[in-house]
């Protein structure tokens, strides 16, 4: 080959790889502004405990029995402080927790957080707020670090509400979305550029999608903090956990027998994210005294779709575990 060409083609290599790495920098300058304005918007609605170090954000509110509730994937405490949370705190202290790496919580690792060690997490912030022995309510991606909690903190919760939780494994492949967000070369090229880029309207849209066959209530798409959702370690934290659910709940499932406190089950009969016969109804058959609720035509949110069957399955597992909710 002439050297001619040969030195053209490193000069073509050298143009490309200038424009791409200036692409991804100015990705990264946008990414940086485009967090900064959510957090804004968006500030923490409660305030943080430190557990062994680590910050975990927390939003309190009511009295009565004590109550923890965990959102799922893609979320934050913004999910549950909208509507559910200020009607159950009319009878019960409400405990909201971020998970790790979602929204102010900061990250365990950069491996993806466990259930288990969400779990232990949430039940040691919970202690440090005064909750020893709380009702623990999870929904979907939550609702499989609730059943963590009460498989291994047996001694730290008094009763259990799954909420279209994924509990039971499952045979469909991960999406190639979290495919890509969370393998270890791609994740990190491509994050900043969503960040960067991906317009609020997107999450918002994803969101809508997810409440299927219903609507978002008024009010919630401006709630949330769609934006909170597409900071870097947000999205980073949320694909790593995802495409190690899986695994974890082959690993986990087998122990759910052991679970003793009164467990309720709500989930939607037209459930296309978790799937009521892949998981309630076997996890419901698998626990002592577990009692399931299928809400037919209900999504995947029951939580905001059917918010007085969430409530009446809280109330039950209440009176079960021997408590009794503030008039």
């Amino acid at each position: 080959m002439p050297l001619a060409v040969k030195s053209l083609i490193l000069i073509v290599f050298c143009l490309l790889a200038f424009c791409l790495l200036a692409v991804w920098g100015w990705g990264q300058y946008r990414a940086r502004a485009q967090e900064a304005q959510a957090e804004a918007a968006f500030p923490p609605e409660g305030q943080f405990v430190e557990v062994a170090g680590h910050r975990v954000h927390s939003v309190v509110m009511g009295n009565g029995p004590d109550l923890v509730l965990i959102h799922g994937a893609s979320g934050n405490t913004r999910d549950m402080t909208f509507d559910l949370a200020p009607r159950l705190a009319q009878r019960y202290r409400v405990i909201v927790l971020d998970r790790p790496g979602l929204g102010y919580t900061a990250r365990i690792n950069r491996t993806g957080a466990t259930l288990i060690e969400q779990a232990a997490l949430l039940q040691e912030a919970a202690a440090v707020l005064g909750a020893e022995r709380p009702i623990v309510l999870g929904h979907s991606y939550g609702g499989s670090v609730a059943l963590a909690w009460a498989v291994t903190r047996p001694d730290h919760i008094a009763a259990l509400v799954n909420v279209a939780g994924a509990a039971k494994p499952w045979d469909t492949g991960l999406s190639t979305y979290y495919r890509v967000l969370s393998h270890p070369v791609l994740g990190p090229l491509i994050i900043p550029l969503l960040t960067a880029f991906v317009h609020d309207d997107r999450v918002e849209q994803a969101v809508q999608e997810i409440f299927t066959p219903q609507a978002p209530p008024e009010g919630y798409l401006d709630h949330i903090g769609a934006g909170l959702t597409l900071r870097r370690p947000s999205l980073r934290a949320n694909a790593l956990q995802r495409a190690n659910l899986l695994a974890e709940i082959e690993a986990l499932h087998g122990r759910y027998g052991e679970i003793a406190v009164p467990v309720e089950i709500v989930h939607g009969s037209v459930d296309t994210t978790v799937g009521v016969s892949i998981h309630s109804k076997p996890l419901a058959a698998q626990i002592e005294g577990a009692r399931l609720t299928v809400l037919e035509g209900i999504g995947h949110m029951p939580h905001h779709s059917a918010p007085e069957a969430v409530i009446a399955a809280i109330d039950r597992a209440a009176h079960r575990a021997g408590l009794h909710p503030a008039d």
